[in-house]
């Protein structure tokens, strides 16, 4: 049974205000190949209002974009240990979700979440896993093992695509060795890194362009999110999606509005339309991830439904949500990484 929220009345009726007087611009700067064409053109006849959109391929970029000021963007579209970040740099504006009409649709299990509990300043857009994707017509053993990209066979060698992300391929060596994340520990670390100038030898590319990158037949394995091998899958069948025995990253990538954002009363109206079940399902239709929005079901995809990317066997691993690590863990991962990428 859908939960009843208490919505303050006046926040009710400025949205309505607001809704009313609408036009002008909304400038949201997202991940890219990440938005809904179909669903901005929807918000631009309904409220009268332009929308521009930049995008950005990874969440430190966005951030050290919006560090520097003055972007004139409105909407950001941070991952979970993002948003905590930037709320505690006192770069986003607390706009209240948590009263506006629609919050009575968002999944429970997404309110009292830890980067935003509560959620005044942020709402979910999609969630979902990284791990990798391989086509099992060219290695037709058993994929549900880091060893792929750390030890390959030879089927996989030198066409292997990892995600250019410091986070996700030092958390998946992490993993691999069965040691912890937001790891502070030197000589663990530098076994990681051990590993993984060791496996990079088999490595193809580092690309956030996975989909090109398997589509295009580049690479037969690909470090990548669960939705972003659905839609690879699509043009390439023989691609499977990998549930790895020793883990994987959950993750929630979550819709708020900017501290100086020049369009705020545009920027609470996508708020409140992002949380309405058929336009939360159009994004997912696009975008092909789970959204966090009750009720969406009902207007997604029948193939979203069942896609083994999207539905997780009973055996898989929990996801495992990474919290923000402390700034000592991050110089160590930063030294590893810039050892990687010479």
């Amino acid at each position: 049974m859908k939960p009843t929220r208490t919505i303050a009345a006046a926040s009710v009726l400025a949205l309505a205000a607001s809704a009313a007087l609408a036009e002008g611009e909304l400038n949201i700067y997202n991940w890219g190949n990440y938005t809904n064409p179909e669903m901005i053109e929807k918000f631009e006849k309904e409220y009268d209002v332009t929308v521009n959109l930049d995008g950005y391929d990874s969440n430190e970029t966005m951030l050290a974009k919006v560090q520097a000021g003055n972007t004139g963007y409105d909407i950001v579209v941070p991952g979970d240990y993002m948003i905590k970040v930037m709320i505690e740099q006192g770069l986003l504006e607390e706009v209240k979700p948590n009263e506006m009409e629609n919050f009575g649709n968002v999944d429970p299990k997404w309110v009292d979440v830890w980067w935003d509990n509560g959620r005044n300043y942020s709402i979910p857009y999609q969630w979902g896993t990284t791990s990798f994707t391989v086509d099992t017509e060219v290695y037709d053993g058993d994929i549900d093992t880091l060893a792929l990209m750390f030890d390959a066979p030879e089927e996989l060698k030198g066409r292997i695509n990892m995600l250019n992300d410091m986070n996700d391929v030092i958390n998946a060596g992490l993993r691999y060795l069965g040691y912890g994340r937001c790891n502070g520990n030197e000589d663990e670390m530098r076994e990681v890194m051990e590993l993984l100038l060791e496996a990079k030898a088999d490595w193809r590319t580092m690309d956030y362009s996975t989909i090109e990158k398997l589509t295009s037949g580049d690479v037969d394995l690909s470090q990548t999110w669960n939705g972003a091998a659905m839609r690879a899958r699509a043009q390439r069948p023989t691609l499977k999606y990998a549930y790895p025995k020793e883990g994987f990253t959950g993750w929630m990538d979550n819709v708020a509005v900017l501290k100086d954002a020049p369009n705020l009363e545009n920027a609470k109206l996508f708020i409140n339309f992002m949380m309405d079940a058929e336009n939360a399902a159009m994004t997912s239709n696009f975008a092909r991830y789970a959204n966090g929005i009750m009720g969406s079901e009902e207007f997604m995809d029948a193939e979203m439904l069942e896609a083994p990317e999207i539905v997780m066997p009973a055996d898989a691993p929990t996801p495992d949500f990474v919290t923000p690590c402390p700034q000592e863990v991050v110089d160590l991962y930063n030294k590893v990484w810039t050892r990687l990428k010479q």
